[in-house]
């Protein structure tokens, strides 16, 4: 488990903290109203450990170019009102206006600074992991502060010098919302009770493969369950001709890494294959209905849109059986009403198991979130790229920033008597 400060260690009272969010909000094309807040509402539980220090927020909303690309007034009205305090706004970053503003700033107050994107570094040294203090972001606003905190997770697979460019300079500590999904990222990837199964749909096998190679490789997975149409894409990798509708279609979600997706398909198949389980029977679509199949019955030239009643019988005592289950990627098109059963089923088995229960972000998170499963799983991850990006053992800037200044931070903070 990577060694990360949280904000329960630190003495908070009193302080300048210059914190890090992803405030990144789907926003309504023709009103810019937001749609959901739910990521501004992640962040509450460590603003409410930071209500008697002074709060200065760091956030994103879209890129330049886009029409959702906005500044961040509203983000201080909508948090104002969900945090029932006053979260002033500065139309300003690292300028004379921003930095009066943050040296006004009293114990208790919050002012959230102007879209982080707006500033040149943060755009021109985005994806760079070296030299990140040196931005005039960094550069301006650092000495005006006791503490960084980042609680951005979303953004924790990204680098830019409001994500990682603090931590060499100021004591830094993970957020409530990066330390929860730390730890809990943390037991999937390298440490999970047993035995541990994955379950890994949706659409893009590339993401899921990444996914299963990393687990299957630690040797900390017992079983990986391929469904959706990444199951499909499975079963094209292991010989079955599902048909050419479907074959292209599973293809087409992975360009333009088709050659290489399959490659890595045929030896997670070829290396593991005691290890994988692949759909049985599937549930085509005929005239707007649902028809169950057999895979003896394919090719079929009708789209495949769920797995069949065989496959989730099948599952019911691998689920039941474990200790560790993750979840990531619905296993039907279920939007269709029609064909909903099978992810449903999934969600039933994944929410009445005794077992640790990992939701991997994106669709499924807010599936799970949607009807209303959230307290019946263990954890339900909030990022979509970063969940995946972790699994998969991919590179977290945010989280290594972290890591590497964890010993200099704990110092610091201990000279200074604010280590609890």
């Amino acid at each position: 488990m990577e060694k990360v400060l949280g904000l329960d260690e630190v003495r908070l009272d009193g302080l300048k903290v210059l914190f890090r969010a992803d405030l990144n909000l789907p926003l309504d094309p023709n009103t810019k109203r937001f749609l959901d807040d739910t990521r501004m509402r992640m962040i509450v539980p460590s603003l409410k450990k930071l209500e008697r220090s002074s709060v200065v927020i760091l956030a994103h909303q879209s890129r330049p170019g886009r029409y959702d690309f906005t500044d961040m007034r509203s983000h201080s009205e909508r948090l104002s009102k969900i945090l029932e305090r006053d979260v002033n706004f500065v139309p300003d970053i690292c300028g004379r206006d921003a930095l009066h503003a943050i040296e006004s700033l009293k114990p208790g107050g919050v002012l959230i600074l102007d879209n982080i994107r707006i500033h040149r570094d943060e755009n021109e040294m985005r994806g760079q992991t070296t030299d990140m203090e040196s931005s005039e972001i960094v550069q301006k606003l650092a000495p005006f502060f006791d503490l960084f905190v980042n609680d951005a997770f979303g953004s924790a697979h990204r680098s830019s010098p409001s994500l990682i460019g603090f931590t060499r300079l100021l004591p830094s500590v993970a957020g409530s919302l990066l330390k929860r999904e730390i730890d809990a990222l943390s037991i999937a990837v390298d440490n999970p009770p047993r035995p541990y199964v994955a379950i890994l749909g949706g659409a893009k096998a590339d993401d899921s493969l990444g996914v299963a190679s990393n687990l299957l490789e630690k040797e900390h997975i017992d079983k990986v369950v391929f469904l959706g149409v990444v199951g499909n894409f499975m079963l094209l990798a292991d010989g079955v001709d599902i048909g050419l509708r479907n074959a292209n279609f599973a293809m087409n979600q992975v360009h333009p890494n088709e050659e290489v997706t399959m490659k890595l398909a045929k030896r997670i198949l070829s290396e593991f294959r005691e290890k994988i389980i692949l759909p049985e029977d599937l549930a085509i679509e005929v005239n707007e209905k649902r028809a169950q199949i057999s895979l003896s019955e394919l090719p079929t030239e009708h789209p495949i849109y769920d797995v069949g009643i065989g496959t989730l019988k099948a599952l019911h005592p691998i689920i039941r059986e474990s200790s560790c289950v993750l979840w990531n990627g619905p296993a039907s098109y279920f939007e269709k009403d029609n064909f909903a059963f099978g992810t449903v089923e999934v969600l039933n088995m994944v929410t009445e198991t005794n077992a640790m229960t990992i939701i991997g972000g994106g669709h499924t998170s807010a599936l799970v979130e949607a009807r209303g499963a959230s307290g019946s799983v263990t954890h339900n991850s909030s990022g979509g790229g970063a969940t995946l990006t972790m699994l998969s053992g991919g590179d977290m800037p945010v989280i290594r920033s972290l890591t590497e200044s964890y010993e200099a931070s704990k110092s610091t903070l201990s000279e200074r008597n604010m280590l609890l």
